[in-house]
């Protein structure tokens, strides 16, 4: 009881420091979103006064520059639900800066019966695993791709990765990580969610590539 009690403890401490990070980071992104926007008149002064001077060389670079400034804070991910939109755009925008390439594809109803914070537990730890193991691999491609949808009633979530090494050993449905307690609580959180909601997971290991692949029921 002890014991159990503690990993409960540990347990929610470590979902607690998840939501506040996954929340920090979709703010950061939406202050660079206003921050674009703040700046917005005084682009269109600038391209205006080369326009005045016929600077059209001026005006191409420009726009140039926004255009590249733009995509780098714009939404990329539009699925049909805020909080999916929040944490997929938070992630991506991250595995963008590491140079990981992501390949989404992702559309779900508006209204589902699964609470934000499962949704941020879920998502948010299999991206930060996604990420974290592309992060690791010094030379190669490194992509994450990602499917959510619906499956009948069901939704339906895929997420593959490259991986570091040779396929990882398995012991029942856990894999034998080569990552630290914080990789490993992730996983639990994962696993428990997915059981709150009488949903289906499963993970396979191939080498140099990760998949997990998961179902919840929706009424």
């Amino acid at each position: 009881m002890f014991f159990q009690n503690r990993i409960n403890r540990k347990m929610a401490a470590f979902q607690a420091s998840l939501i506040e990070k996954y929340y920090a980071e979709v703010e950061n992104m939406y202050k660079q979103v206003r921050g674009w926007r703040h700046d917005y008149k005084n682009h269109i002064q600038t391209l205006k006064a080369y326009m005045l001077f016929n600077e059209h060389e001026k005006v191409s670079e420009y726009l140039d520059r926004l255009d590249e400034d733009l995509t780098s804070v714009d939404t990329i991910i539009k699925t049909g639900n805020i909080m999916i939109d929040a944490i997929l755009n938070s992630k991506i925008s991250l595995a963008n800066s590491k140079k990981i390439n992501v390949n989404t594809k992702a559309a779900v109803p508006e209204s589902l019966n699964i609470s934000d914070i499962d949704l941020c537990v879920i998502i948010g730890n299999l991206l930060d695993n996604a990420i974290e193991a592309c992060d690791s691999i010094e030379d190669g491609e490194k992509f994450i791709r990602i499917f959510i949808g619906m499956k009948n009633t069901q939704l339906y979530m895929v997420f593959t990765n490259t991986a570091p090494g040779k396929k990882l050993s398995k012991s029942g449905n856990i894999f034998h990580s080569r990552k630290g307690e914080n990789h490993g609580f992730g996983i639990m959180r994962i696993d428990k969610t997915v059981e709150k909601y009488g949903g289906y997971i499963d993970r396979n290991s191939e080498d140099g590539a990760f998949t997990a692949e998961i179902l919840l029921p929706i009424q």
